[in-house]
């Protein structure tokens, strides 16, 4: 069974940056589209990227042009690279499938935003 595991989460000022990693225990992302979701205490989980097979990504708007996703295929590791944090960015990270969450949950990483 493929397992997932969420790190590089952490406490973070307004406007710095954090680096989050998913990795998984088989060669799966290659074949499938990967997402980063979140979420905050009180709110549902919510998907904020997304990156395809064909190396295409989307984004919540909340996140646009702040957030970026990326893929390693071969070391089976997607990132999200996250800049000009807020403070309504606390939650915590999962990554699962893109179009359907279909793989086990990992734990998730906290991101907490504060000054």
């Amino acid at each position: 069974q493929v397992q997932i595991v969420e790190s590089g989460g952490g406490l973070a000022q307004p406007g710095g940056s954090l680096r989050l990693s998913c990795a998984a225990s088989g060669s799966i992302f290659s074949i499938i589209s990967m997402g980063w979701y979140r979420q905050a205490p009180g709110k549902q989980r919510e998907l904020v990227a997304g990156i395809f097979r064909s190396g295409n990504t989307n984004y919540a708007d909340s996140v646009k042009g702040r957030f970026t996703i990326s893929r390693d295929n071969a070391k089976n590791t997607v990132y999200l690279q996250m800049n000009s944090l807020k403070p309504e960015d606390t939650a915590v990270y999962y990554c699962n499938g893109a179009v359907v969450a279909s793989l086990p949950w990992g734990q998730g990483t906290q991101v907490i935003v504060s000054s």
